[in-house]
């Protein structure tokens, strides 16, 4: 009998070049095996070299577009990435509060790749308080780690390692929860990614790619991981081959031409 093909959703931000956002996490999901659908929590005018323009999307039908997937398709997973303002995060944490996805990956999208703000300061806190308690994983940086936690970003493994058990404590304590806390911003080739549930803290370790081409990584990483975690059952092993999954994108990008700032990651790249 052939394993079950999984519905999975993106609740993120549209990028017209698709490095990022809604249509780089249904690529993403696609490549891992996965019916990726999409649901539009903010429109973007932007590129490889930067965002030109943010234009926010009404919040009722933000829950509108929640609802009317729900009803019909049944979502194994979902993937929170750029929801942009507060009310579309309070919409958003109140819908799947509603329908109880098994398992929700959140990524705190806050700064664009090229340094524009891509939530609202206002949103961190219904983010926090509204968001964190629902999700499976959540998958910071190290900047936005900081920004969560109110705090500046550190620069070491040590500190990381303090700094996933204090972004663990936001997460409900109900049912298995974990950070992945990704070391990409520390000062070395050698990049250590932390995986902590409050009782288990693991190291995946990695070699920084050398690529400008590095636009999305954290939606590719994130995505995949909402692709992997019902096919694995197991939190851990989605995110060892998420994180190879990624690894092997960043290793193909340059075989794309696709604008001449930080391009997009290969997401097709075992395919094509």
């Amino acid at each position: 009998m052939a394993d079950p093909i999984y519905n999975t959703l993106s609740i993120a931000g549209v990028d017209p070049s698709a490095g990022a956002g809604v249509l780089a996490d249904v690529k993403t999901m696609s490549a891992l095996g996965t019916y990726g659908c999409g649901v539009i929590a903010a429109l973007t005018a932007q590129n490889t070299k930067g965002v030109t323009g943010i234009s926010p999307v009404d919040p009722d039908f933000v829950g509108l577009q929640i609802d009317t997937l729900f009803d019909d398709v049944a979502i194994a997973a979902v993937k929170i990435g750029m929801l942009g303002q507060e009310r579309v995060t309070l919409v958003v944490a109140e819908k799947l509060a509603k329908h109880t996805p098994a398992h929700i990956v959140l990524d705190p999208v806050m700064i664009a790749k090229s340094g524009d703000m891509l939530l609202e300061r206002k949103a961190v806190g219904a983010l926090r308080e509204a968001l964190l308690p629902q999700t499976t994983v959540l998958t910071p940086n190290l900047p936005e780690a900081g920004v969560l936690l109110g705090e500046r970003q550190v620069d070491t493994i040590r500190e990381m390692r303090r700094v996933a058990e204090k972004l663990r404590n936001l997460l409900a304590y109900s049912g298995h929860r974990w950070v992945m806390l990704k070391g990409g911003h520390l000062p070395s080739d050698d990049i250590v990614d932390l995986l902590f549930d409050g009782d288990r803290m693991i190291e995946l370790p990695g070699r920084r790619i050398l690529t400008k081409n590095t636009h999305g990584t954290g939606c590719t990483l994130s995505a995949a991981l909402a692709a992997l975690i019902p096919q694995t059952n197991d939190v851990p092993e989605a995110a060892r081959r998420a994180k190879d999954y990624l690894t092997a994108a960043l290793a193909a990008a340059d075989t794309l031409n696709v604008g001449s700032g930080h391009g997009p990651v290969h997401h097709f790249h075992a395919l094509w």
